[in-house]
Parts: C-alpha cells; structure tokens; sequence
C-alpha cells in the first residue's frame, strides 16, 4: 500500500513521480498544487458546504469540482481537509482513449481540465475513494528532481510557492520561472 499520509503541503511533492491510472487511462504525475484549511484560496477555507464536502471527508479521496463552470479539477483530499489538485500528467496509458476523448493529442494533459477530460473524470466521481477502482495508483522510482514556485489560476494568496512540478517536464500546465 502506498502511504498518502499528511496534509496537502507534504502531499503534493510525494506525488510528483507517482502513475495514476483512471480505469487503466493515465500517466506520470509532473505538476500539482496544495490548498491548507487555512489557505484562502482553499475550497475548504469558508468551512463545509455541499460543493467542498469531500475535503471534510476521510484522507485519501477524490474531490472533483467544476471549475469557472467549464472544467471538471480532481484533488486527492490530504488530511486536515486540504486537498491536492493534479494538474498535469505525462501521458502514458490509454493514448488512444485520451485522444478521443479531448478531441486530438495536442496537450492531453497539461492542465487540471485538459486531464479529467483525458481520463473521463467528472462530479460522478466526487467522494470516491482513492485506493479502488477505477483508480490505481503506482509507485515512484527513485527520486523525482521537484521544483516549487507561486500557484496560478487563483485570485487569493497567489504567492504561496505550493505549486510543484517535474524538473524539466515537457508536460506541464505552464513553465517554473
């Protein structure tokens, strides 16, 4: 069993490196981002409502919201109700599935909408538990070489560098500076 201990801020590097696979559709975790209870720019930061309830739910489970109305976001909820969102995958699993499913294979998966359109994630899979079907989820080998620099896409505490990536990752939402 991979152990997906601590909170968002320890979370979000120990994923960079992992495979996550959605119904065998998926790739190498390049670039995430971490949302604390007490960050502003968190969904849980205003305390429960129905949309952010599975980041007051148990560690360890999707947490999937549309985002600006348009885009499904998946997170892997950490303890003490932060969360991480993926932001982009290496593709590696599924190419053909992917494609279809975004239209192309320009971009499949650099950036949270561009990766839950790959993988077919959507609200269906809002609460659900991370260690079953249809998630699988492998190791890392060795270790990854991480960046960190300031989030985007938000409006509040923009500055936190929370954001983590592949060094050198082709397949990142946007460069490190």
């Amino acid at each position: 069993m991979i152990e997906f201990d601590g909170d968002a801020l320890a979370l979000a590097p120990r994923l960079i490196g992992m495979t996550l696979l959605v119904d065998g559709v998926g790739g190498l975790i390049v670039e995430t981002e971490a949302y604390l209870r007490g960050d502003p720019a968190s969904h849980s930061f205003p305390g429960p409502t129905p949309r952010n309830a599975a980041m007051f739910g148990p560690p360890f489970h999707a947490y999937v919201y549309r985002s600006y109305g348009l885009h499904w976001c998946f997170n892997v909820v950490a303890q003490d109700q932060g969360a991480v969102l993926i932001r982009a995958l290496a593709p590696l699993a599924g190419l053909e599935r992917m494609a279809a499913r975004r239209g192309g294979t320009t971009g499949l998966c650099t950036g949270p909408g561009r990766l839950t359109q790959a993988l077919a994630i959507t609200g269906a899979l809002d609460g659900a538990p991370l260690d079953r079907p249809p998630f699988d989820w492998r190791e890392r080998e060795g270790t990854p070489d991480i960046v960190n620099g300031p989030r985007i896409g938000i409006t509040k505490a923009m500055d936190e560098p929370w954001r983590f990536g592949l060094r050198g990752s082709p397949f990142l939402s946007r460069r490190f500076a």
